[in-house]
């Protein structure tokens, strides 16, 4: 019987995840089936239950992170830390379905980051509050940051955000997602967790940024963006979220491979580098 695994949410017609995993267990030289399925708010509970014991793991993207902690019978230390899971792992033996959720974003940001050669860093500024916000804020501890400021649309609903801070150990302060870009915040690395197009930028706006500071835009679809295409403008360095994609998408192929996103792969540069190919990023 052929594993099968899918990523989940709404809108996912523009997930690359099927070309990166397919690419990984080609180079495996595993059998498997990995596919995509439009999955709504609210929906999550009743098409895990409604798969067979075929199915052996789902990559989770929005809205779909948080609810996914409903189901889970056990989670892994980041899921706990960010209050989401992007992965979980699908096990149907003695005819009872044991789920398991991870999450791997927060490797995938660090992992996008090293790509820049940021290793550290000490001034962390995040767009969002989201859940993908939430593995940035535990990135951005990760990378010894000492000061995340979160700029959000609505500050008055920033406490999740907040609280994961406090539990990561980093002071945070909340501002208005629109006087972020424009005021001298002077973050090392800024982390976008905002969807393609979200942010609109009028043409008089000038932003705030110091030479070399480096973006990260998870927004990949389309790329570059329109924050990605203002920020090299004014100075600044960018990075594609499709790093991050292909570092998380790394973890999730550990973990449906050995169960373990810690736990490196048999030949794992040659599948990293046919996962980066198969987005059209150089290896």
């Amino acid at each position: 019987m052929t594993s099968r695994f899918a990523v989940l949410g709404s809108p996912i017609a523009h997930s690359k995840s099927p070309l990166l995993h397919a690419a990984a267990y080609r180079e495996l030289g595993l059998d498997w089936e990995y596919t995509r399925a439009e999955v709504s708010s609210g929906e999550l509970g009743e098409f895990v239950l409604g798969l067979d014991d075929s199915w052996r793991g789902l990559s989770l993207t929005m809205p779909l992170k948080e609810e996914a902690l409903a189901l889970v019978d056990s989670v892994d230390v980041q899921s706990l830390l960010t209050g989401a899971s992007n992965t979980v792992t699908l096990d149907h033996s003695n005819s009872k379905l044991t789920v398991q959720g991870f999450n791997t974003d927060v490797a995938g940001i660090v992992g996008a980051l090293g790509d820049a050669a940021i290793r550290q860093t000490s001034h962390v500024l995040i767009l969002g509050a989201g859940a993908t916000a939430r593995s940035a804020m535990v990135a951005a501890a990760n990378l010894g940051a000492e000061q995340v400021t979160v700029a959000a649309r609505s500050p008055h609903k920033t406490e999740e955000i907040v609280n994961v801070a406090a539990r990561a150990g980093v002071a945070v302060s909340v501002v208005h997602l629109g006087d972020a870009l424009t005021s001298d915040l002077v973050a090392d690395v800024t982390i976008s967790t905002l969807p393609g197009g979200a942010l609109q930028l009028a043409p008089d706006d000038v932003l705030a940024v110091p030479q070399g500071a480096v973006l990260l835009d998870v927004a990949y679809d389309p790329w570059p963006s329109a924050l990605g295409i203002a920020w090299q403008g004014a100075g600044g360095v960018t990075v594609s979220g499709l790093a991050m994609l292909v570092h998380q998408a790394l973890g999730q192929v550990r973990i449906f491979v050995t169960g373990d996103p810690l736990l490196p792969l048999d030949r794992e540069d040659e599948v990293f580098t046919a996962m980066k190919r198969a987005v059209g990023l150089s290896s």
